[in-house]
């Protein structure tokens, strides 16, 4: 647990430490693309507890054909149809690939548990399913990381304020995001039950204090790195070649294209 005494994490110092462990993100991605590993890494919160921020520092200079997000909509009538683990497994990744579920598996556990979109059940059911699910999915070679960012109640409210005041970032609150306000203790009670089924030895949860956003962006991304064995991959030796001299090319005149306006010629 952090200490509430502990210094305040200067800017400056936040964007040295994140661009060192950008770096070894890429090492890692190289590792994993050259070894053949499979990674998933399941990000999992309340509402506005900092996941999609953490999301986007990890994955900002990685390859987006080796690293993707899998951020799924709610299930289509023929998904709800189908076994509840299906429509998550067809994003897993093949080998040299990192996926980052931005929610998961775990939204029966959650959203749909609290809101009533499931039966009690369907809860039951996945409560028992979902530690042999992923026992399967690490037996078979997969590496899972689970990390359950935690927020205050007083810290979501004041995230809630500032996207409802700020146009840019309105589009991330939605009426169920609204009702999780009047649904908090019910929310921490699913969660403990959730975690006293699903965190196994085999893969095991790892909480992340998210208050400060900052702060548990480092902490998040330091852990997934210490926690995968990876190891330096020798970089193939490129060069740029010389631009051969031209073979008399002219470009066409520019009357015949039509191009953008210079609308930074306005400002």
């Amino acid at each position: 647990m952090r200490d509430k005494n502990a210094a305040t994490l200067s800017r400056k110092s936040y964007e040295e430490e994140l661009l060192r462990l950008q770096t070894e993100l890429a090492r890692l991605q190289e590792w994993v693309r050259t070894e053949g590993a499979r990674l998933v890494i399941v990000f999992e919160g309340r509402d506005a507890a900092g996941k999609g921020g953490a999301i986007r520092r990890l994955t900002e200079h990685l390859n987006p054909r080796v690293a993707r997000i899998a951020a799924l909509p709610k299930p289509t009538e023929r998904e709800r149809s189908q076994w509840y683990f299906q429509r998550y497994v067809e994003h897993l990744p093949a080998a040299g690939e990192i996926v980052l579920f931005d929610r998961s598996w775990y939204n029966r556990a959650g959203v749909e548990r609290v809101m009533g979109f499931c039966t009690a059940e369907e809860h039951e059911r996945f409560l028992r399913q979902c530690p042999i699910f992923e026992q399967l999915l690490v037996e078979d070679g997969i590496l899972l990381r689970k990390y359950w960012f935690s927020v205050s109640d007083a810290v979501q409210l004041e995230r809630f304020r500032r996207r409802l005041e700020d146009p840019l970032r309105r589009w991330k609150l939605s009426p169920i995001d609204l009702e999780s306000i009047t649904h908090w203790e019910a929310y921490s009670r699913a969660k403990d039950d959730m975690m006293v089924h699903t965190d196994i030895s085999e893969a095991p949860w790892f909480i992340v204090e998210s208050d400060d956003k900052r702060r548990a962006r480092l902490n998040m991304i330091a852990h997934l790195l210490s926690s995968v064995p990876y190891r330096d991959v020798p970089e193939p030796v490129l060069e740029l070649p010389e631009r051969p001299r031209s073979t008399g090319y002219e470009r066409p005149p520019r009357d015949l294209r039509t191009y953008v306006p210079d609308h930074s010629a306005q400002l």
